[in-house]
Protein backbone atom coordinates (compact mmCIF):
# COMPACT_ATOMS: atom_id res chain seq x y z
CA UNK A 1 0.00 0.00 0.00
CA UNK A 2 1.08 3.17 -0.47
CA UNK A 3 2.67 5.56 2.14
CA UNK A 4 0.40 8.37 4.27
CA UNK A 5 3.00 11.01 2.45
CA UNK A 6 2.43 9.48 -1.27
CA UNK A 7 -1.34 9.39 -0.60
CA UNK A 8 -1.64 12.95 0.72
CA UNK A 9 1.14 13.99 -2.25
CA UNK A 10 -0.88 12.07 -4.80
CA UNK A 11 -4.04 13.56 -3.66
CA UNK A 12 -2.98 16.90 -3.10
CA UNK A 13 -3.76 17.44 0.25
CA UNK A 14 0.04 18.05 1.54
CA UNK A 15 -0.33 21.65 0.79
CA UNK A 16 -3.88 22.63 1.04
CA UNK A 17 -6.83 23.40 3.90
CA UNK A 18 -10.18 21.98 3.89
CA UNK A 19 -12.58 25.00 3.87
CA UNK A 20 -16.25 25.14 2.56
CA UNK A 21 -15.86 21.82 1.09
CA UNK A 22 -13.05 22.26 -0.86
CA UNK A 23 -9.43 22.34 -0.30
CA UNK A 24 -7.86 25.56 -1.03
CA UNK A 25 -4.13 26.78 -1.47
CA UNK A 26 -3.16 28.88 1.69
CA UNK A 27 -3.71 32.47 1.83
CA UNK A 28 0.02 32.83 3.11
CA UNK A 29 3.33 31.32 2.35
CA UNK A 30 4.64 30.38 6.37
CA UNK A 31 5.59 26.67 6.18
CA UNK A 32 5.38 24.01 9.17
CA UNK A 33 7.53 21.43 9.28
CA UNK A 34 6.96 17.33 10.15
CA UNK A 35 9.76 15.90 11.63
CA UNK A 36 9.61 11.51 11.86
CA UNK A 37 10.51 10.83 15.59
CA UNK A 38 12.33 7.70 14.65
CA UNK A 39 14.86 9.38 12.49
CA UNK A 40 14.85 13.17 13.46
CA UNK A 41 14.38 14.07 9.95
CA UNK A 42 11.94 16.16 8.21
CA UNK A 43 9.88 14.40 6.30
CA UNK A 44 6.93 16.95 4.77
CA UNK A 45 6.76 20.48 4.68
CA UNK A 46 2.98 22.00 4.60
CA UNK A 47 1.56 25.27 5.44
CA UNK A 48 0.93 27.26 8.29
CA UNK A 49 -2.42 29.39 8.04
CA UNK A 50 -2.86 32.57 9.06
CA UNK A 51 -6.37 34.69 10.29
CA UNK A 52 -7.45 35.10 6.61
CA UNK A 53 -7.76 31.84 6.49
CA UNK A 54 -9.56 31.84 9.71
CA UNK A 55 -11.73 34.35 8.40
CA UNK A 56 -12.68 31.99 5.33
CA UNK A 57 -13.24 29.14 7.47
CA UNK A 58 -15.37 30.74 9.95
CA UNK A 59 -17.39 32.36 7.39
CA UNK A 60 -17.68 28.97 5.87
CA UNK A 61 -18.66 27.45 8.94
CA UNK A 62 -21.31 29.98 9.47
CA UNK A 63 -23.07 29.78 6.18
CA UNK A 64 -23.33 26.19 6.50
CA UNK A 65 -24.53 26.22 10.74
CA UNK A 66 -27.95 27.77 9.66
CA UNK A 67 -28.67 25.37 7.86
CA UNK A 68 -26.85 22.24 9.45
CA UNK A 69 -28.21 23.23 12.62
CA UNK A 70 -31.90 22.53 11.51
CA UNK A 71 -31.29 18.70 10.01
CA UNK A 72 -32.81 15.84 11.58
CA UNK A 73 -30.79 13.69 13.49
CA UNK A 74 -31.35 10.59 11.92
CA UNK A 75 -29.47 12.43 9.01
CA UNK A 76 -26.55 13.42 10.88
CA UNK A 77 -26.49 9.76 12.76
CA UNK A 78 -26.24 8.39 9.24
CA UNK A 79 -23.41 10.58 8.16
CA UNK A 80 -21.46 9.43 11.71
CA UNK A 81 -22.21 6.18 10.32
CA UNK A 82 -20.19 6.91 7.03
CA UNK A 83 -17.71 8.47 8.14
CA UNK A 84 -17.12 5.37 11.02
CA UNK A 85 -16.89 3.16 8.05
CA UNK A 86 -13.89 5.51 5.94
CA UNK A 87 -12.20 5.50 8.88
CA UNK A 88 -11.86 1.86 9.86
CA UNK A 89 -11.00 1.18 6.17
CA UNK A 90 -8.59 3.63 6.17
CA UNK A 91 -7.13 2.13 9.50
CA UNK A 92 -3.97 0.92 7.96
CA UNK A 93 -3.23 3.84 6.91
CA UNK A 94 -3.70 6.11 9.54
CA UNK A 95 -1.92 3.77 12.13
CA UNK A 96 1.09 4.34 9.52
CA UNK A 97 0.68 8.18 9.61
CA UNK A 98 1.18 7.75 13.41
CA UNK A 99 3.91 6.03 13.13
CA UNK A 100 5.62 8.56 10.79
CA UNK A 101 4.67 12.36 12.43
CA UNK A 102 4.18 11.16 15.86
CA UNK A 103 6.56 7.79 17.00
CA UNK A 104 3.89 5.83 17.99
CA UNK A 105 4.56 2.28 17.91
CA UNK A 106 2.92 0.41 15.23
CA UNK A 107 1.46 -2.03 16.85
CA UNK A 108 0.45 0.64 19.42
CA UNK A 109 -1.36 2.31 16.60
CA UNK A 110 -3.22 -0.20 15.09
CA UNK A 111 -4.69 -1.55 18.87
CA UNK A 112 -5.38 1.66 20.61
CA UNK A 113 -4.51 5.26 18.56
CA UNK A 114 -7.07 4.50 15.83
CA UNK A 115 -9.54 2.01 16.89
CA UNK A 116 -10.07 4.18 20.17
CA UNK A 117 -10.26 7.07 17.97
CA UNK A 118 -13.20 5.38 15.59
CA UNK A 119 -15.17 4.36 19.19
CA UNK A 120 -15.50 8.23 19.39
CA UNK A 121 -17.28 8.77 16.15
CA UNK A 122 -19.78 5.32 17.08
CA UNK A 123 -20.23 6.73 20.64
CA UNK A 124 -21.52 10.30 19.63
CA UNK A 125 -23.70 8.51 17.03
CA UNK A 126 -24.83 6.37 19.41
CA UNK A 127 -25.93 9.21 21.86
CA UNK A 128 -27.66 11.35 19.11
CA UNK A 129 -30.12 8.27 18.24
CA UNK A 130 -31.05 8.40 21.75
CA UNK A 131 -30.93 11.89 22.76
CA UNK A 132 -34.06 14.07 23.57
CA UNK A 133 -33.82 17.30 22.06
CA UNK A 134 -37.32 18.82 23.75
CA UNK A 135 -38.27 18.02 26.79
CA UNK A 136 -41.68 18.86 28.91
CA UNK A 137 -41.60 20.51 32.06
CA UNK A 138 -45.15 21.38 32.85
CA UNK A 139 -46.37 24.06 30.05
CA UNK A 140 -42.89 24.27 28.87
CA UNK A 141 -40.26 23.09 26.96
CA UNK A 142 -36.95 23.03 27.23
CA UNK A 143 -34.54 22.74 24.46
CA UNK A 144 -31.36 22.11 23.83
CA UNK A 145 -29.99 23.50 20.40
CA UNK A 146 -26.53 23.68 18.63
CA UNK A 147 -24.63 25.98 19.70
CA UNK A 148 -23.01 27.31 17.05
CA UNK A 149 -19.66 27.59 14.86
CA UNK A 150 -17.22 25.33 17.39
CA UNK A 151 -13.18 25.81 17.03
CA UNK A 152 -11.47 22.94 17.84
CA UNK A 153 -8.01 22.72 19.00
CA UNK A 154 -6.30 19.49 19.21
CA UNK A 155 -2.96 18.28 20.44
CA UNK A 156 0.06 16.07 19.01
CA UNK A 157 0.20 12.84 21.35
CA UNK A 158 -3.49 11.37 20.37
CA UNK A 159 -3.80 13.30 17.07
CA UNK A 160 -6.70 11.09 15.53
CA UNK A 161 -8.40 10.38 18.97
CA UNK A 162 -8.47 14.11 20.44
CA UNK A 163 -10.20 15.36 16.66
CA UNK A 164 -12.55 12.60 16.32
CA UNK A 165 -13.67 13.59 20.53
CA UNK A 166 -14.52 16.77 19.96
CA UNK A 167 -15.57 17.17 16.21
CA UNK A 168 -17.83 13.85 16.00
CA UNK A 169 -19.96 15.37 19.14
CA UNK A 170 -19.96 19.03 18.03
CA UNK A 171 -21.25 17.60 14.49
CA UNK A 172 -23.70 15.59 16.27
CA UNK A 173 -25.04 18.54 18.16
CA UNK A 174 -25.57 20.33 14.94
CA UNK A 175 -22.46 22.65 15.20
CA UNK A 176 -20.41 23.60 12.51
CA UNK A 177 -16.75 23.12 13.26
CA UNK A 178 -13.44 24.76 12.24
CA UNK A 179 -10.23 22.31 13.80
CA UNK A 180 -6.89 23.12 14.27
CA UNK A 181 -4.58 20.22 14.55
CA UNK A 182 -1.16 20.62 15.82
CA UNK A 183 0.86 21.67 14.17
CA UNK A 184 3.51 18.91 15.09
CA UNK A 185 0.77 16.24 13.93
CA UNK A 186 -0.90 18.02 10.81
CA UNK A 187 -0.55 14.63 8.55
CA UNK A 188 -3.65 12.51 10.06
CA UNK A 189 -6.01 15.33 10.38
CA UNK A 190 -5.33 15.59 6.23
CA UNK A 191 -6.47 11.93 6.61
CA UNK A 192 -9.45 12.85 8.72
CA UNK A 193 -10.87 15.42 6.48
CA UNK A 194 -10.82 12.91 3.29
CA UNK A 195 -12.90 11.08 5.73
CA UNK A 196 -14.99 13.57 6.03
CA UNK A 197 -15.36 14.63 2.46
CA UNK A 198 -15.90 11.71 1.31
CA UNK A 199 -18.85 10.57 3.79
CA UNK A 200 -20.58 13.49 2.26
CA UNK A 201 -21.12 16.09 5.02
CA UNK A 202 -22.63 19.13 3.61
CA UNK A 203 -19.78 21.96 2.33
CA UNK A 204 -18.42 24.28 5.33
CA UNK A 205 -19.73 21.83 7.94
CA UNK A 206 -16.25 20.87 8.83
CA UNK A 207 -13.47 23.17 8.23
CA UNK A 208 -9.87 22.20 8.62
CA UNK A 209 -6.90 25.00 8.82
CA UNK A 210 -3.44 23.84 9.95
CA UNK A 211 -1.65 26.62 11.86
CA UNK A 212 0.41 27.01 15.15
CA UNK A 213 -1.06 28.51 18.27
CA UNK A 214 0.31 31.99 17.13
CA UNK A 215 -1.20 32.27 13.72
CA UNK A 216 -4.30 29.72 13.90
CA UNK A 217 -5.25 29.28 17.38
CA UNK A 218 -5.07 32.83 18.60
CA UNK A 219 -7.03 33.95 15.81
CA UNK A 220 -9.96 31.05 16.15
CA UNK A 221 -9.92 31.50 20.40
CA UNK A 222 -10.35 35.90 19.71
CA UNK A 223 -12.68 35.64 16.85
CA UNK A 224 -16.34 37.35 17.04
CA UNK A 225 -17.69 35.04 14.99
CA UNK A 226 -16.77 31.59 16.78
CA UNK A 227 -19.71 30.99 19.27
CA UNK A 228 -17.35 27.79 21.62
CA UNK A 229 -14.08 26.95 21.35
CA UNK A 230 -12.38 23.55 23.02
CA UNK A 231 -9.23 22.94 23.62
CA UNK A 232 -7.13 20.27 24.55
CA UNK A 233 -3.59 21.00 25.34
CA UNK A 234 -1.32 21.99 28.36
CA UNK A 235 -2.78 24.70 31.24
CA UNK A 236 -0.81 27.30 29.72
CA UNK A 237 -2.12 26.86 26.30
CA UNK A 238 -5.64 26.76 27.68
CA UNK A 239 -5.11 30.26 29.49
CA UNK A 240 -3.49 31.85 26.86
CA UNK A 241 -7.12 30.52 24.53
CA UNK A 242 -9.28 31.73 27.56
CA UNK A 243 -7.53 35.01 27.74
CA UNK A 244 -8.44 35.91 23.91
CA UNK A 245 -11.81 34.21 24.27
CA UNK A 246 -12.94 36.35 27.00
CA UNK A 247 -13.53 39.56 25.11
CA UNK A 248 -16.21 37.83 23.04
CA UNK A 249 -17.54 35.45 26.06
CA UNK A 250 -17.82 32.67 24.01
CA UNK A 251 -18.08 29.06 25.44
CA UNK A 252 -14.22 27.82 26.44
CA UNK A 253 -13.83 24.24 27.05
CA UNK A 254 -10.49 23.45 28.03
CA UNK A 255 -8.78 19.59 28.50
CA UNK A 256 -5.82 20.14 30.14
CA UNK A 257 -2.55 19.17 32.16
CA UNK A 258 -2.34 16.18 34.70
CA UNK A 259 -0.25 14.31 37.21
CA UNK A 260 -2.47 11.56 37.83
CA UNK A 261 -2.35 9.19 41.59
CA UNK A 262 -2.32 5.98 41.32
CA UNK A 263 -3.22 4.77 45.13
CA UNK A 264 -2.30 1.26 45.89
CA UNK A 265 -4.14 -0.15 48.98
CA UNK A 266 -2.70 -2.25 51.16
CA UNK A 267 -4.72 -5.31 50.15
CA UNK A 268 -4.58 -4.81 46.89
CA UNK A 269 -3.27 -7.75 44.53
CA UNK A 270 0.34 -6.31 44.58
CA UNK A 271 1.90 -8.43 41.54
CA UNK A 272 -1.11 -7.30 38.96
CA UNK A 273 -1.66 -3.77 41.02
CA UNK A 274 2.14 -2.68 40.09
CA UNK A 275 3.02 -4.44 37.29
CA UNK A 276 -0.55 -2.48 35.66
CA UNK A 277 0.53 0.46 37.18
CA UNK A 278 3.69 0.65 34.87
CA UNK A 279 1.74 -0.43 32.23
CA UNK A 280 -0.50 2.36 32.35
CA UNK A 281 1.85 5.17 33.47
CA UNK A 282 3.68 4.41 30.48
CA UNK A 283 1.48 4.18 27.90
CA UNK A 284 2.17 6.14 24.98
CA UNK A 285 5.55 6.56 26.50
CA UNK A 286 3.95 8.80 29.03
CA UNK A 287 2.20 11.24 26.50
CA UNK A 288 -1.08 11.19 27.95
CA UNK A 289 -2.35 13.74 30.14
CA UNK A 290 -4.36 11.43 32.06
CA UNK A 291 -1.55 8.99 32.84
CA UNK A 292 -1.15 7.45 36.11
CA UNK A 293 2.57 8.73 36.65
CA UNK A 294 2.47 8.89 40.84
CA UNK A 295 2.04 5.39 41.90
CA UNK A 296 0.96 5.60 46.01
CA UNK A 297 2.08 2.47 47.60
CA UNK A 298 1.90 1.40 51.56
CA UNK A 299 5.80 2.01 52.62
CA UNK A 300 5.35 -1.42 54.24
CA UNK A 301 5.39 -3.06 51.25
CA UNK A 302 7.55 -0.65 49.28
CA UNK A 303 10.71 -3.32 48.93
CA UNK A 304 8.08 -5.66 46.84
CA UNK A 305 6.81 -2.54 44.95
CA UNK A 306 10.06 -1.68 43.44
CA UNK A 307 11.02 -5.08 42.58
CA UNK A 308 7.70 -6.02 41.15
CA UNK A 309 7.98 -2.38 39.23
CA UNK A 310 11.44 -3.21 38.08
CA UNK A 311 10.49 -6.24 36.37
CA UNK A 312 7.49 -4.49 34.58
CA UNK A 313 9.98 -1.74 33.12
CA UNK A 314 11.96 -4.37 32.07
CA UNK A 315 9.52 -6.20 29.42
CA UNK A 316 9.38 -2.83 27.91
CA UNK A 317 10.83 -3.12 24.52
CA UNK A 318 11.71 0.92 22.89
CA UNK A 319 12.88 0.93 19.31
CA UNK A 320 11.93 1.54 16.00
CA UNK A 321 8.15 2.26 15.69
CA UNK A 322 7.93 0.29 12.96
CA UNK A 323 9.11 -2.74 14.01
CA UNK A 324 6.52 -5.72 15.60
CA UNK A 325 8.58 -6.12 18.09
CA UNK A 326 8.88 -2.13 19.59
CA UNK A 327 6.54 -1.98 22.46
CA UNK A 328 7.05 2.15 22.92
CA UNK A 329 8.84 3.82 20.12
CA UNK A 330 9.78 7.32 20.11
CA UNK A 331 8.74 10.60 22.04
CA UNK A 332 6.61 13.20 19.42
CA UNK A 333 9.13 16.01 19.36
CA UNK A 334 12.28 17.40 20.00
CA UNK A 335 11.03 19.85 22.61
CA UNK A 336 9.30 17.26 24.36
CA UNK A 337 12.49 14.58 24.28
CA UNK A 338 14.11 17.40 25.74
CA UNK A 339 11.64 18.12 28.32
CA UNK A 340 11.63 14.92 29.54
CA UNK A 341 15.86 14.26 29.79
CA UNK A 342 15.87 17.78 31.97
CA UNK A 343 13.10 16.10 34.13
CA UNK A 344 15.22 12.82 34.43
CA UNK A 345 18.35 15.21 36.06
CA UNK A 346 15.91 16.75 38.34
CA UNK A 347 14.76 13.72 39.80
CA UNK A 348 18.30 12.66 40.21
CA UNK A 349 19.02 16.20 41.78
CA UNK A 350 16.69 16.15 44.38
CA UNK A 351 17.43 12.97 45.61
CA UNK A 352 14.81 10.26 44.51
CA UNK A 353 15.89 6.72 44.16
CA UNK A 354 16.24 5.75 40.42
CA UNK A 355 15.07 2.06 40.11
CA UNK A 356 16.05 2.22 36.41
CA UNK A 357 16.37 4.20 33.55
CA UNK A 358 17.85 7.81 33.63
CA UNK A 359 18.84 10.63 31.49
CA UNK A 360 20.27 9.50 27.94
CA UNK A 361 18.66 7.53 24.93
CA UNK A 362 18.53 3.29 25.49
CA UNK A 363 21.52 1.43 24.77
CA UNK A 364 21.84 0.78 20.72
CA UNK A 365 19.60 3.82 19.97
CA UNK A 366 21.84 7.02 18.82
CA UNK A 367 19.43 8.32 16.61
CA UNK A 368 15.52 9.34 17.34
CA UNK A 369 13.87 10.99 20.29
CA UNK A 370 14.17 7.78 22.08
CA UNK A 371 13.64 7.50 26.13
CA UNK A 372 15.07 5.09 28.78
CA UNK A 373 11.40 4.17 30.72
CA UNK A 374 12.92 5.63 34.09
CA UNK A 375 11.23 5.10 37.58
CA UNK A 376 12.28 6.58 40.66
CA UNK A 377 11.38 5.51 44.07
CA UNK A 378 11.37 7.20 47.75
CA UNK A 379 10.01 10.04 45.94
CA UNK A 380 8.65 13.00 47.90
CA UNK A 381 5.42 15.02 47.14
CA UNK A 382 6.82 18.31 47.32
CA UNK A 383 9.34 17.25 44.66
CA UNK A 384 9.22 18.72 41.72
CA UNK A 385 9.00 15.36 39.54
CA UNK A 386 5.81 14.87 41.45
CA UNK A 387 4.44 18.01 41.17
CA UNK A 388 5.23 19.30 37.36
CA UNK A 389 3.94 17.30 34.28
CA UNK A 390 6.57 15.34 33.12
CA UNK A 391 4.64 14.21 29.84
CA UNK A 392 6.92 10.95 29.08
CA UNK A 393 8.20 7.57 30.54
CA UNK A 394 9.26 8.70 34.40
CA UNK A 395 6.68 6.94 36.69
CA UNK A 396 7.69 8.31 40.60
CA UNK A 397 7.06 5.93 43.24
CA UNK A 398 5.50 7.51 46.27
CA UNK A 399 5.62 5.71 50.34
CA UNK A 400 2.94 6.27 52.41
CA UNK A 401 2.02 5.29 56.05
CA UNK A 402 -1.97 5.51 56.36
CA UNK A 403 -4.79 5.59 53.89
CA UNK A 404 -5.26 9.07 55.03
CA UNK A 405 -2.04 9.74 54.07
CA UNK A 406 -2.06 8.29 50.47
CA UNK A 407 -5.82 10.30 50.23
CA UNK A 408 -3.62 13.81 51.03
CA UNK A 409 -0.88 12.61 48.58
CA UNK A 410 -3.03 11.99 45.78
CA UNK A 411 -4.44 15.32 46.19
CA UNK A 412 -0.99 17.53 46.52
CA UNK A 413 -1.42 18.69 43.10
CA UNK A 414 -2.79 21.42 41.07
CA UNK A 415 -4.14 19.23 38.50
CA UNK A 416 -6.91 16.56 38.89
CA UNK A 417 -7.73 14.76 35.85
CA UNK A 418 -7.21 11.65 36.28
CA UNK A 419 -7.11 8.91 38.98
CA UNK A 420 -6.59 5.40 40.12
CA UNK A 421 -7.29 2.94 42.81
CA UNK A 422 -6.49 -0.50 43.70
CA UNK A 423 -7.78 -2.61 46.09
CA UNK A 424 -9.43 -5.91 46.84
CA UNK A 425 -12.35 -4.43 49.29
CA UNK A 426 -14.72 -2.48 46.77
CA UNK A 427 -15.94 -0.45 49.85
CA UNK A 428 -13.20 1.05 50.67
CA UNK A 429 -11.65 1.87 47.24
CA UNK A 430 -14.71 3.39 46.15
CA UNK A 431 -14.10 5.57 49.44
CA UNK A 432 -10.98 6.74 48.80
CA UNK A 433 -12.30 6.95 44.66
CA UNK A 434 -15.12 9.37 45.93
CA UNK A 435 -12.37 11.77 48.34
CA UNK A 436 -9.72 12.11 45.14
CA UNK A 437 -10.23 15.58 43.16
CA UNK A 438 -10.27 14.43 39.89
CA UNK A 439 -12.68 13.87 37.15
CA UNK A 440 -12.18 10.66 36.19
CA UNK A 441 -11.26 7.71 38.44
CA UNK A 442 -10.56 4.22 37.06
CA UNK A 443 -10.72 1.37 40.32
CA UNK A 444 -8.60 -1.94 39.74
CA UNK A 445 -7.92 -1.15 36.22
CA UNK A 446 -11.17 -1.46 34.29
CA UNK A 447 -11.81 -2.08 30.67
CA UNK A 448 -12.08 1.48 29.18
CA UNK A 449 -15.46 3.54 28.38
CA UNK A 450 -15.88 5.39 25.45
CA UNK A 451 -19.26 7.09 27.31
CA UNK A 452 -17.60 7.61 30.61
CA UNK A 453 -17.34 11.61 30.69
CA UNK A 454 -13.70 13.09 30.85
CA UNK A 455 -12.47 16.17 31.94
CA UNK A 456 -10.62 18.06 35.00
CA UNK A 457 -10.92 19.37 38.45
CA UNK A 458 -8.52 22.60 39.29
CA UNK A 459 -5.82 23.17 36.31
CA UNK A 460 -7.12 20.60 34.36
CA UNK A 461 -9.51 22.13 32.50
CA UNK A 462 -13.12 22.55 32.51
CA UNK A 463 -16.22 20.73 30.67
CA UNK A 464 -16.31 17.29 30.05
CA UNK A 465 -15.65 15.17 26.82
CA UNK A 466 -17.16 11.41 25.58
CA UNK A 467 -20.57 10.08 25.81
CA UNK A 468 -23.39 11.99 26.66
CA UNK A 469 -21.59 14.90 28.74
CA UNK A 470 -19.17 15.20 25.50
CA UNK A 471 -22.04 16.29 23.13
CA UNK A 472 -23.74 18.60 25.75
CA UNK A 473 -20.69 20.36 25.80
CA UNK A 474 -21.76 22.10 22.36
CA UNK A 475 -25.52 22.32 22.91
CA UNK A 476 -27.23 25.89 24.48
CA UNK A 477 -30.57 25.34 26.83
CA UNK A 478 -33.91 27.18 25.85
CA UNK A 479 -36.90 27.50 27.25
CA UNK A 480 -40.29 27.81 25.37
CA UNK A 481 -42.80 28.54 28.03
CA UNK A 482 -46.45 27.84 27.04
CA UNK A 483 -44.49 25.21 24.75
CA UNK A 484 -47.74 22.86 26.03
Amino acid sequence: MMTPLEHLSRNGRLDKFFIGGEWRAPSGAAEGVVVNPATEAVVARFPLGNGADVDAAVDAARRAFARWSRTKPEYRADLLDRLQALLEARGELIAQCLTLEMGAAIGYARSAQVPLAVAHVKTARDVLKSFAFVEQRGHTAVTREAIGVCALITPWNWPLYQITAKVAPALAAGCAVVLKPSELSPLSALLFAEAIEEAGFPAGVFNLVNGDGAGVGAALASHPDVDMISITGSTRAGIAVAEAAAPTVKRVAQELGGKSPNVILPDADLDRAVALGVAAGFRNLGQSCSAPTRMIVPRALLSQVESTAERAADEIVVGDPLAETTTHGAIANRAQFDRIQTMIGVGISEGAKLLTGGQGRPSGLNVGLYIKPTIFSEVRTGMRIAQEEIFGPVLCIIPYETVEEAVTIANDSVYGLGAHVQGRDMDRAKDVASRIRAGQVHLNYPVWDPHAPFGGFKQSGNGREYGLEGMLEYLEVKSILGYF
